[in-house]
């Protein structure tokens, strides 16, 4: 009774410490943008899967396509869906469309899937210019509609806007937005000021070093370490830059600061580098996308900010997911993605020691291991939560099963805890079990007793599935955790009653 009593109190602590956990906010993300013409698309499962297994918090769609919603739903990744340019006429010009179109596309969806902007167009200044008189409108007839279901607060409403709108974009300092679009990008600023949302701004350093005519140094847009010689200066402001995502960001911020809007942050929604080009884009080369996706992504998570906004980082989406070898144009228009149709990486991110968000290097794996010296009861409530609820498949943890031996709790644990972190694609707080467990790269496999290291083509899992369980041994883990949890039902449901009473 009394072990059974101890079994009870760690894993009531356990369930309530997992009830509790709230993923600290995010300050700063990378993201990616997921585009579609690809003449063979993934199925969204298998979509959802690889960014699992790449760490991938955060996807802009170009649409609300609602079997990628259904895929993505509880996830955690946090989806910033769009209203296709297409549409846009049809929603800057009533209310009622605007409506339906939120109620259809977001809250059928929310809050499953955990949709947390919606981007209204995009590049539609420039795109799309005959309708820019009536993007505003759209911003706010597809905000009121969030109002009406009380989800303002926790979706945004924002528009992406091509970096060609600023002019004069260095020095920084100088930089305004062209005055014919005055009219709309200022209410636009309103609009986004009002409702504490965020300006979408597309960063193409790839375009902005091919149109130099030379000016701009290759080194200078890849975000490599320049010598301060080679620095840019700006002369007004005597801020130094070093690569041209900053002075583009710092463009906008400027842009904005020149319009009396000062406090607007800004994401940007698109930025990238083409791994292959025709005869004419030399420079679109996979070492040169490697290195400038690799740069950024240490520069956004590190939390270096701009020479105008030190520290303030700046959340990114790169462009893209996928090639989309049906997109039209130059070969490098098909030859921006991470990955390809299948899943495989383009090319391999250098990104030793920025954390495991798309560390897409399968030479590396990752494992989860117990921590030594943790506390037995918590290991042994940690394992039992793994084996039920957790759904992970102890079977071969049975007597006579590849991994019974040694039997003993850490070893056991470590096995229930690593398939568990595999089969929620090593997702973030997924080898934690309060404070138990650890990411490891030493591979805890011995005898024939083999450990999950990869996860295979597309983003499925590959060699997680243990035997089907076929032993009744009363002792162990697997058997013993549905009377373990009889045992404790009175308990968990009486603490539960308790503490609504106080809420």
């Amino acid at each position: 009774m009394e072990s059974r009593l101890g079994f009870c109190v760690s894993f009531l602590l356990l369930i309530f410490s997992l009830l509790s956990l709230q993923a600290p906010a995010e300050d700063v993300f990378v993201g990616v943008n997921i585009g579609t013409d690809l003449s063979v698309m993934p199925h969204p499962t298998q979509v959802v899967a690889l960014l699992k297994a790449q760490q991938i918090r955060h996807v802009r769609l170009y649409d609300a396509d609602g079997g990628m919603l259904m895929a993505l739903a509880n996830t955690g990744i946090q989806v910033m869906v769009a209203v296709p340019n297409e549409q846009l006429l049809g929603i800057g010009q009533s209310n009622s469309t605007a409506a339906n179109w939120v109620n259809h596309n977001v809250i059928a969806h929310y809050p499953a899937t955990n949709i947390t902007a919606i981007s209204v167009g995009s590049e539609v200044l420039t795109e799309l210019p005959n309708a820019a008189k009536i993007l505003v409108n759209a911003m706010k007839y597809i905000h009121s509609a969030l109002v009406a279901s009380n989800l303002d607060h926790q979706i945004k409403v924002s528009t992406p806007l091509s970096s060609s709108i600023i002019l004069d974009s260095f020095p920084p300092s100088q930089a305004f937005f062209n005055a014919s679009l005055d009219s709309v990008i200022v209410p636009l600023l309103g609009f986004l000021q009002s409702t504490n949302s965020f300006l979408m701004f597309n960063v193409y350093p790839y375009y902005d070093y091919m149109q130099s005519d030379g000016f701009i140094l290759l080194d200078y847009a890849l975000l490599k370490p320049l010598p301060s010689n080679k620095e840019a200066v700006d002369s007004n402001t005597l801020l130094r830059y070093t690569n041209v995502f900053d002075a583009l960001v710092d463009a906008a911020y400027f842009a904005m600061a020149s319009l009396n809007f000062t406090n607007i942050p800004i994401v940007v929604s698109e930025t990238g580098w083409p791994s292959k080009g025709g005869a004419n884009e030399p420079d679109a080369t996979l070492d040169n996308a490697n290195t400038y996706n690799s740069n950024l992504i240490r520069h956004v998570l590190n939390k270096t900010g701009t020479p105008k906004h030190p520290g303030v980082a700046v959340s990114t989406y790169i462009y893209e997911l996928y090639n989309e070898d049906m997109k039209p144009g130059p070969i490098s228009e098909k030859n921006w993605g991470l990955f390809d149709a299948n899943g495989k990486p383009i090319y391999i991110l250098r990104l030793t020691g920025s954390g495991l968000v798309l560390a897409n290097d399968t030479m590396n794996p990752t494992y989860c291991a117990a921590k030594e010296g943790a506390d037995p009861k918590m290991l042994q409530a940690a394992l039992d939560w793994a084996c039920g609820p957790g759904r992970v498949d102890c079977s071969a943890l049975l007597q006579g099963q590849p991994c019974y031996e040694p039997d003993n709790v850490m070893a056991h644990a470590t096995y229930a805890f690593n398939a568990y972190y595999h089969q929620m694609g090593k997702a973030s707080g997924s080898c934690d079990f309060n404070g138990v467990a650890a990411v490891t790269t030493s591979n805890p496999s011995h005898g024939s007793c083999s450990f999950s290291e990869s996860v295979g083509r597309n983003g499925t899992m590959a060699n997680i599935t243990a035997p089907s369980m076929n032993s009744t041994k009363s002792d162990s883990s697997a058997s013993a955790f549905g009377y373990n949890m009889l045992s404790c039902a009175v308990m968990m449901f009486g603490a539960l009653l308790w503490g609504s009473i106080w809420l």
